[in-house]
């Protein structure tokens, strides 16, 4: 069974090298991914029993994603357990199913287990026990949701470039009367997401009052669809739809297929959130992607700095407009 020695010497680099890359102490990337290629090759595995022993450490990250169901937060959390194995390290995964006290329930469990640092994709609105495990000293790394009260370092996008443009985009073509669909009210992402799509619209003199604006009972088809009902039972129904979470636009496309209606000749719909097969439905759906692989990447890489201790500011990574036809753009717009 091969060692730590055999490592350092298949990667051409000292004990104490592999044994840094092993703890999360990155050197340069090439280094790296020498050492970590010679781990593979090897079948190394460390002893990481004996090394929390030495280091007070288990070489292990919790992350507890608030819905697992969502294929956006599938994408992210497949993302995180990559990136964390890249630099040696084992993940450990709650869904909480967006209950928070089954966030809570994830959360004390992996406290118990003792783990080095924890990432979290909040439910609803977060917890108490979020402030409690900062108080604990257990590093945190908020993901997707920022949580009020809770001060930890959020990774997460930012979606005004793009809300900007799909504004310009729907006024270009033609679209006067839209409507969203967003979280329930006080989820941080649906609130803000609204205020920036509401302003991006009223720089093209359009405007989105209250009536256009429905906030689901939960972050579901059925709350989408729910929503969707209420929008198209207006004496004056919106001529464009923009779902704020990839389930809740499914809903809202079933209720429209409901009715007899049409993508995008009675109404436009646009996503945000992009998920591979949303190029393949008829209309394809103009979304907004949000850049899950690197969001990933960098909640894994801002952990690992609160857990050396280094400072650890929030991350901003933009989103994109990825036109398709679902607003009624010419063919190959």
């Amino acid at each position: 069974m091969a060692n730590i020695k055999d490592v350092a010497e298949r990667a051409g680099v000292s004990v104490a090298t592999v044994s840094r890359v092993l703890n999360g102490h990155s050197p340069v990337a090439e280094t790296r991914d020498r050492v970590l290629a010679a781990v593979h090759e090897l079948g190394y595995r460390p002893n990481n029993v004996a090394r929390a022993l030495r280091t007070a450490r288990t070489g292990a990250l919790g992350l507890i994603i608030s819905d697992l169901t969502n294929p956006f937060f599938t994408e992210l959390a497949d993302a995180v357990e990559d990136a964390a194995r890249s630099l040696g390290y084992s993940l450990v995964i709650g869904n909480a199913g967006e209950r928070p006290e089954q966030q809570d329930d994830y959360i004390r469990t992996l406290l118990d287990r003792r783990i080095d640092g924890l990432l979290v994709s909040s439910a609803g609105t977060g917890s108490a026990m979020l402030r409690e495990v900062v108080a604990s000293g257990t590093p945190l790394v908020l993901l997707d949701r920022s949580v009020p009260g809770v001060d930890a370092p959020c990774v997460r996008a930012d979606g005004r470039a793009a809300l900007t443009e799909l504004a310009g985009h729907l006024a270009a073509l033609g679209r006067r009367r839209p409507a969203i669909i967003v979280a329930p009210a006080g989820t941080p992402t649906g609130d803000e997401r609204l205020a920036l799509f509401r302003t991006a619209l009223a720089r093209h003199d359009i405007p989105l009052p209250d009536e256009r604006v429905g906030a689901t009972p939960d972050l579901q088809p059925t709350g989408g669809r729910q929503v969707m009902r209420g929008f198209l039972d207006l004496p004056e129904p919106p001529d464009a739809v923009l779902a704020t979470d990839n389930l809740m636009a499914l809903g809202a496309l079933d209720e429209l297929r409901a009715r007899g209606l049409r993508v995008p000749d009675d109404m436009a719909l646009v996503v945000y959130d992009d998920v591979p097969w949303f190029a393949h439905t008829d209309p394809p759906l103009t979304a907004i992607a949000q850049p899950t692989r690197e969001l990933g990447r960098a909640a894994v890489r801002t952990l690992l700095a609160r857990i050396e201790g280094s400072p650890a500011e929030s991350v901003l990574l933009p989103a994109r407009l990825v036109p398709r036809r679902s607003c009624g753009e010419p063919a190959g717009g």
